[in-house]
């Protein structure tokens, strides 16, 4: 069973619904506003077949007009009444209803800043996005909305209950009977009518992940000419979801006429007994008409409170949704005397901070995945003064990112520390030491927006000179002067409008501009092609002077200028030296370098 399937078996509890009250109360006097407005409409929708009852025995049946203005006038008021009520009240609940689901999408979004990286590798983009979007929305709608249909609900019922039996309680009694059968058939409808709408939102999670992975996926879609396997993937689903929704629109179909048969009857029995009762001259005509009223019309609001507590259970699996998401807890996290001192991603104290130098010790570190069943890493040391260049190499998948996302915190070790300057980073917050990091990645990921605005996240109050100057640092300016808008030019969403070494480029000049103490370039250059790295390889060593690095390599020209590298095989360091060294050592490394950089180096020696 999966986590979708779980959450849709769970019973209802109040407990669940309890974790919204932090998001309730900035609205409770919206919501008392609401409940009150709520109350006036009920008590008008009563008053006005007592209205018609009183029109129908005092003008209609005498005959008789005398007295009819102030009735008018009663009447307007009333009217006037219900229509101010209800502008206020759906004013206010739709008020609340935006404001409840902004406060949820913007909570869900901060909480997703603080996660950890691990997070985001294993949750799928959907599920987040329908979180974020569908899951709010609708709470944010049963909040605002069903609120106003209970209290106005029940508060009609129970006025309507009242008033029939001070009215002629034979009748009265006679339309409470019917209430309990129209409630038993309404479960049994709302259960299975709710059984097939959480398989429609199920779905509908599904149809968001699979359409977000087809949008981002399209053009490795079109080099792999699969565009039919992913249509019937996304048709199998729509699929699902139709049949879904039109068997709960069925059940839907049935429901009411279902109900509208029970008013029907319960009209005919209020006309079988009331016209004998009006006959006899034992009721007024004005108040069997009243009595059809309240008739045809109690059924509705019992009808709809049925519907409302069906919402309520189907809704709380978007609250558990929500919640648990809002619930999950950073693998890694700072400590509150860190936090009191460092402050944190939304409020950092960065006049607490100090300078980083890059000094980097591991000291007796063990580390293993969590998701591991062995160490990676086991009482392993290694002293990386500041300035040092230090070259990972290895296989694909062999494990070269483990003391990188180390070194970075995006994991913690196990046993043993990691010592940034001579003190555990644990010590320090991770902003404070993200903020002294520049990472490069293989394949960058840009945002939306203008080249100027990509490279200037690097640092958000540098001036466009030197953002220029970081770009010509890495031979991005190269790429800048050609397009039509220069700094201007839009990326497109991700960076689709420029090829993945334009892209790389633009990345180096932000990381550039950030001015980081510890440099991370993991297979940096391995996109960029061989003419474009030899502009750029000067440019990084410039860079790197001074800054303590790691490079995740790939080319050779990369790790022969690395003080040391570190060579990893099945996850663990099985080498480590200057390129010198390991070459005359005559071990793994000069296996890998014989089969991967061999022929690089011919070309090399030719140009």
């Amino acid at each position: 069973m999966n986590y979708e399937d779980e959450v849709y078996n769970k019973p209802f509890s109040w407990k669940v619904w309890a974790k919204m009250l932090p998001f309730f109360k900035p609205y409770k006097k919206q919501m008392v506003i609401v409940t009150a407005l709520m109350l006036v409409c009920a008590t008008v929708d009563v008053l006005l077949p007592l209205l018609q009852k009183y029109v129908i025995d005092n003008f209609i049946v005498p005959q008789t007009t005398e007295g009819v203005v102030p009735m008018a006038i009663v009447a307007a008021i009333v009217s006037i009444t219900a229509t101010v009520a209800t502008i206020v009240f759906t004013r206010t609940a739709m008020r609340v209803e935006m404001g409840f689901s902004r406060d949820l999408k913007k909570a869900l979004f901060d909480h997703l800043q603080t996660l950890s990286l691990s997070y985001y590798n294993t949750t799928p983009v959907g599920y987040m996005i329908a979180r974020v979007m569908s899951d709010t929305g609708r709470i944010g709608g049963l909040v605002a909305w069903g609120l106003v249909d209970v209290m106005w609900g029940l508060a009609y019922v129970v006025f309507v209950i009242i008033t029939m039996l001070v009215m002629e309680w034979r009748l009265g009694i006679l339309i409470i009977i019917m209430i309990p059968f129209m409630a038993l058939v309404t479960s049994w409808f709302q259960n299975r009518i709710l059984k097939y709408n959480r398989k429609v939102r199920q779905t509908n999670s599904r149809i968001t992940g699979s359409f977000n992975e087809g949008i981002n996926g399209a053009r490795t879609s079109k080099t792999l000419v699969i565009e039919d396997i992913n249509y019937g993937e996304f048709r199998d689903l729509t699929g699902e979801m139709y049949g879904a929704s039109v068997r709960a629109s069925t059940l839907g179909a049935i429901y009411m006429p279902v109900i509208l048969f029970f008013g029907i009857i319960a009209v005919a029995l209020i006309l079988v007994n009331g016209s004998g009762y009006v006959i006899s001259g034992a009721m007024k005509f004005g108040t069997l008409s009243a009595m059809i009223s309240y008739a045809i019309g109690i059924f509705e609001p019992v009808q709809n409170l049925a519907r409302t507590f069906a919402d309520v259970i189907a809704t709380q699996a978007n609250i558990e949704r929500v919640t648990g998401l809002l619930e999950q807890e950073p693998m890694i996290t700072d400590t509150p005397q860190v936090i009191a001192k460092y402050g944190d991603s939304f409020d950092p104290k960065r006049e607490n901070w100090e300078p980083l130098e890059g000094h980097i010790t591991f000291d007796d570190v063990t580390f293993m995945y969590p998701d591991g069943t062995e160490n990676v890493l086991e009482h392993f040391k290694l002293d990386v003064p500041a300035g040092t260049t230090v070259a990972i190499v290895g296989e694909t998948g062999a494990g070269k990112s483990t003391l990188v996302n180390l070194v970075c915190r995006f994991f913690e070790p196990t046993g043993g520390r990691v010592l940034i300057d001579g003190r555990d980073y644990k010590e320090r917050s991770q902003l404070w030491l993200h903020s002294n990091i520049g990472y490069v990645l293989q394949s960058p990921h840009l945002f939306s927006g203008s080249i100027r605005e990509n490279i200037r996240y690097g640092r958000l109050d540098a001036t466009d000179e030197e953002i220029m100057e970081a770009a010509r640092l890495v031979s991005a300016d190269k790429i800048i002067e050609k397009l039509p808008k220069g700094l201007d030019s839009d990326v497109g969403e991700g960076g689709d409008r420029l090829s993945t070494g334009e892209k790389q480029l633009i990345s180096f000049a932000r990381a550039v501009l950030a001015d980081p103490r510890i440099f991370v370039l993991d297979e940096a250059t391995s996109s960029i092609d061989t003419q474009t790295e030899a502009l750029i390889q000067n440019a990084i060593s410039n860079i790197l002077q001074g800054r303590t690095s790691f490079l995740i390599a790939h080319r050779l020209s990369t790790i022969k200028m690395a003080d040391l590298i570190l060579v990893v095989r099945g996850g663990k360091i099985v080498e480590q030296g200057t390129h010198r060294e390991l070459l005359q050592k005559g071990g793994y490394y000069r296996q890998l370098y014989t089969m991967q950089f061999e022929s690089e180096m011919r070309i090399g020696e030719e140009m």
